[in-house]
């Protein structure tokens, strides 16, 4: 492929990064700046913080679920095109992706004995 095939795609490229930048300038001259105390106080649900949220202090146990559940799932969608071209890769992908797979285990087994997936009341 000659590098003069790209330039369409560099061409789009700059036009987004153009129109995306001349939008975000436009709009900061355009849109009213009046902060106050209120306004920039932490709210949830518009309502004031209350408990814990008060203090500043979040539930850990919440955002570790999350990002193992993340990684969990883009780790298992490696899944699928393997399966697609088994035939294809032969014994050495067939080995590759059972090591992977082992490696995906050796994580679980640490994230469970740390006790990531543990739900404390």
């Amino acid at each position: 492929m000659a590098a003069m095939e790209f330039l369409p795609v560099l061409f789009m490229i700059a036009g987004v990064v153009l129109v995306a930048g001349a939008t975000l300038f436009v709009s900061s001259l355009l849109r009213p700046s009046n902060p106050y105390a209120a306004k920039n106080m932490p709210y949830e649900c518009g309502m004031d913080a209350a408990g814990e949220a008060a203090g500043g202090r979040l539930r850990v146990q919440f955002f570790m679920l999350a990002i193992l559940l993340v990684v969990f799932d883009v780790e298992t969608m490696f899944l699928f095109p393997w399966a697609v071209v088994l035939k294809e890769i032969g014994l050495v992908g067939y080995v590759e992706m059972f090591v992977f797979m082992l490696l995906l285990l050796v994580g679980f087994a640490y994230a469970w004995l740390k006790g990531a997936l543990e739900w404390e009341a």
